[in-house]
């Protein structure tokens, strides 16, 4: 019969476990915020080490970040609502192309009458709907009225990001001093090296992986808007930021490009130099940029990845896919010190 204290480490997980399950509405800004500070709490040690204070650092970087983040959408939205204009003006169009040139294969469906479906109706309302719309912020603005307190919500996340990144940046060196003082002294050398090994891992994949997944995109983009393709930005900035998922940025990304180059260029006359955009991304990541930024040794098997952000998400929604790939890698350090620690007991050695 197993002793009593030995179940109070899974009653705890299991209790912390139920809590966020409850909480993780409201815990979306708050994970984001820590994700934030643990990235730019080196750069801030750094400059500490050049004999500023904590305070004014931390300033430095959140001033320097926030500028450079404010920069990087007031260069991209205006062309992202550009293209998602663009998109709705040659909606008509492509659907009647799609009409003309699938009709002989999918005559029941293509048909106007009874069962069939109307593509040149379908795409005069879905014109008519973008048009209504007029642009991104009119179409956020006129969902005030259908949703405004989900809206309000979100609004109230944005601001909370921002704050909330201060304050866990400014205190992050605190906090950790005070987490490790709760540590049992008899195990603390031990937890001690598993949270350093820990954050040299989850340290490089996350910012690593931000890289890659944004040098991606760049590479994307350019190589579409090479081809001539309307939408490369659209297209490209998306495939590169669903690239957290092995494979995933390069299917949805042949996939979604192809039918727009089919469209665009009347034809699938296009598709191999999408395909091959793709492919030299793909090699790229694989080859210069994961080996590079990320380190073979630390990556996350895709498999893994998957599986967590499938889990995160099923278990706690959105919050949980922001925190499913943290969770895995260190994970992966406490599976492979569990690991080291079997091989070198006892019950290893009497089985061989």
């Amino acid at each position: 019969m197993p002793e009593t204290s030995s179940l109070w480490p899974l009653l705890w997980l299991a209790l912390a476990g139920w809590v966020l399950c409850l909480l993780s509405p409201i815990l979306t800004p708050f994970i984001v915020a820590m994700l934030l500070a643990y990235l730019g709490d080196p750069l801030v040690d750094r400059l500490e080490t050049w004999r500023l204070p904590r305070t004014l650092a931390v300033t430095l970087v959140f001033c320097v970040t926030l500028g450079t983040l404010l920069l990087v959408l007031l260069i991209l939205l205006p062309r992202l609502e550009s293209q998602f204009i663009h998109l709705g003006q040659k909606l008509p169009q492509y659907l009647d192309w799609l009409r003309v040139h699938s009709s002989p294969y999918l005559p029941g469906l293509m048909t106007e009458g009874e069962g069939g479906v109307d593509l040149q109706a379908l795409g005069a309302a879905l014109a008519r709907r973008w048009q209504n719309a007029g642009s991104l912020l009119a179409g956020l603005w006129g969902s005030v009225s259908s949703s405004g307190l989900v809206l309000l919500g979100w609004f109230t996340n944005v601001l909370l990001i921002p704050v909330l990144t201060f304050y866990l940046l400014r205190d992050w060196d605190d906090l950790v001093a005070a987490v490790h003082a709760l540590l049992p002294r008899r195990s603390a050398a031990l937890w001690g090296r598993l949270a350093r090994e820990s954050d040299e891992v989850l340290g490089a994949f996350l910012r690593g992986q931000l890289l890659v997944m944004f040098l991606l995109g760049v590479i994307y983009t350019t190589g579409l808007w090479l081809i001539g393709l309307d939408f490369a930005l659209l297209i490209g900035m998306f495939a590169g930021l669903v690239s957290f998922v092995p494979y995933l940025g390069l299917i949805v990304g042949i996939l979604v490009a192809g039918v727009a180059s089919v469209l665009q260029f009347q034809g699938p006359g296009e598709l191999h130099w999408v395909i091959a955009v793709f492919v030299l991304g793909q090699l790229l990541e694989g080859s210069l940029l994961t080996p590079r930024l990320v380190g073979e040794r630390i990556g996350l098997h895709p498999v893994a990845v998957i599986f967590a952000v499938m889990a995160g998400g099923q278990l706690y929604g959105f919050f949980g896919i922001l925190l499913a790939l943290p969770v895995a890698a260190v994970a992966m350090v406490l599976l492979r010190h569990l690991l080291e620690t079997y091989r070198a007991s006892e019950l290893y050695s009497q089985s061989r």
